[in-house]
């Protein structure tokens, strides 16, 4: 069954639906009171089917404190959310394939036009010969001298104190979760993930006393993702392939009978399902079916704007 839309059959299993279907942006902002995931993008790189590509936002009483990727179309959900760039403490990305970057630039442009005082650190996967790291990704959009938008170079050249500029780091993780940035009651740490030959990171986020972790794309090979998430409050899966993908598609990817068993043996408290391509779209029901039989708590499938309550 498809938690969020199946009729309620029962006062328990009405109970159920409800306290995990994602709040309605239209009721109230997502966020405004406590801690909460707001999908931006619930989609892949097709443009058919409407949605926009990967992209997440924290929330923690109404204030958005960071972005997880910026896929193609996220920009839009981003300005429609109320969001705005000023407020961002930092940027994460899983890795730079276009359909979880895409509209950074665009992002970059827009926080040009807010009253931003602080620098806006930005993490993501080192490099190689297939793919930037994050710094060359960063200079190679706004370096002042190759820059493809190099007349805002200024955001990237080093500045004043307290003044707002672009601070890119690599980060070079393994299979044991590294700490990797702190501000306050706001901390960060990365695991490295398998996505076939591009560098790829997930990312878990501990505020408030809760923890909320993003898979990014992965095979979810190894025990990097489990250690990870292990005891998360919330777990950001990407459900890109059925199960019975094969070939490339399950090198670079988990089907649902591996979502499962690593949201099951992380012991994770509720499962959002995103990066929803056109080969799931309408399988729900199966997907549903393989992680249940690992997984047995809350289950929702995500959609644009669609805001998660972290209690």
């Amino acid at each position: 069954m498809h938690l969020n839309s199946v009729r309620c059959r029962s006062l328990l299993a009405c109970l159920f639906t409800c306290a995990f279907s994602p709040l309605a942006s239209a009721l109230e902002p997502c966020g405004s009171q406590g801690l909460a995931v707001q999908v931006l993008g619930s989609g892949g790189p097709e443009l058919q089917d409407k949605r926009a590509s990967s992209s997440y936002l924290v929330w923690d009483n109404g204030q958005a404190r960071l972005l997880i990727d910026a896929g193609g179309g996220s920009a839009l959900r981003f300005g429609e959310s109320g969001a705005q760039m000023s407020q961002l403490d930092v940027l994460l990305f899983t890795h730079f394939h276009v359909d979880h970057s895409g509209d950074f630039a665009a992002l970059i442009k827009s926080s040009w036009f807010e009253e931003r005082k602080r620098p806006l650190p930005i993490y993501g996967p080192p490099g190689n010969d297939f793919m930037p790291s994050t710094t060359e990704f960063v200079s190679d959009l706004f370096g002042d001298k190759q820059g493809a938008y190099r007349y805002l170079s200024e955001l990237l050249e080093p500045g004043q104190e307290g003044s707002y500029k672009m601070q890119p780091h690599n980060v070079i993780a393994d299979a044991t979760p590294l700490p990797v940035f702190r501000s306050g009651d706001l901390a960060i740490s990365a695991v490295r993930v398998i996505h076939g030959a591009v560098p790829a990171l997930a990312w878990r986020v501990e505020l408030g006393g809760k923890a909320i972790v993003f898979s990014g794309d992965t095979n979810g090979e190894g025990e990097s993702l489990v250690r990870l998430a292990a005891n998360s409050d919330l777990f950001v899966a990407h459900n890109a392939v059925p199960e019975e993908a094969v070939g490339i598609e399950r090198r670079l990817h988990m089907p649902p009978s591996v979502i499962g068993q690593i949201a099951g043996d992380a012991h994770v408290k509720h499962l959002v399902l995103s990066h929803r391509m056109l080969r799931t779209l309408g399988k729900e029901d199966q997907t549903q079916s393989e992680i249940r039989k690992r997984y047995s708590g809350p289950l929702a499938f995500a959609n644009d704007l669609d805001c998660f309550p972290v209690r």
